[in-house]
């Protein structure tokens, strides 16, 4: 399937659009992804902000190719049910926002792996609708808004997402967000634009406030 099939499911309300990242910022990857990656006698050092060459095996300390860390990432999103858990605090905050807002979740991962996905979001309480595209985010948020004149947020862990995002709807509120404390620290800093978010408290405040403008 394409993104606009995916899109063309999603019915949004007259209400304000808040566009969700789901690894690092809805559910916890990176931590999941170094149990995993333990099972596989593999571990994950925090010495860069990416995947191909911080994960070693775990005797030989031989740095995973970029073919065996596409495997090993192939193995954990058809597992993900299996080790992954929701952040802190996302499921009380996206229930309290779904109140005033509509909520969808754009997650950059193989279309897939949507289904594994869709169950493990479902199971935890999140059913918000759910895209799943290895496609630049910034004109996918732009078609879901489509220029309405109702607040728009998007929030990830990513500075490149954010900035698309920034590109293609430049009325939205960005936020930025990640679980892991340790890796958050090796992350590019976003452009002055972003809000950097603490938590999802945080968020939520600063989502909040940005509907009432």
């Amino acid at each position: 399937m394409n993104d606009a099939i995916f899109e063309d499911s999603i019915r949004l309300s007259d209400r304000p659009l808040v566009v969700s990242d789901i690894d690092e910022v809805v559910l916890e990857f990176l931590n999941p992804f170094q149990a995993f990656l333990e099972s596989c006698d593999h571990v994950l050092l925090p010495r860069s902000f990416r995947l191909t060459g911080n994960i070693v095996h775990r005797i030989t300390q031989q740095a995973a190719s970029e073919a065996a860390v596409k495997e090993l990432l192939e193995i954990f999103y058809a597992t993900q049910e299996r080790w992954q858990t929701p952040a802190v605090g996302v499921v009380e905050t996206l229930r309290q926002l779904s109140e005033q807002a509509d909520i969808v979740f754009l997650t950059a991962m193989p279309p897939r792996h949507a289904a594994a996905r869709r169950a493990l979001l479902d199971r935890l309480d999140l059913p918000y609708p759910l895209l799943a595209s290895e496609d630049p985010k910034g004109p996918i948020v732009e078609r879901l808004h489509a220029g309405r004149a109702l607040p728009v947020v998007f929030i990830d862990d990513i500075a490149r997402n954010l900035q698309s995002v920034q590109e293609h709807a430049p009325s939205c509120l960005l936020i930025n967000l990640m679980a892991n404390a340790e890796f958050r620290a090796l992350a590019p800093a976003p452009d002055t634009c972003v809000h950097i978010a603490a938590d999802w408290a945080d968020a939520a405040s600063a989502i909040r406030a940005h509907f009432q403008r």
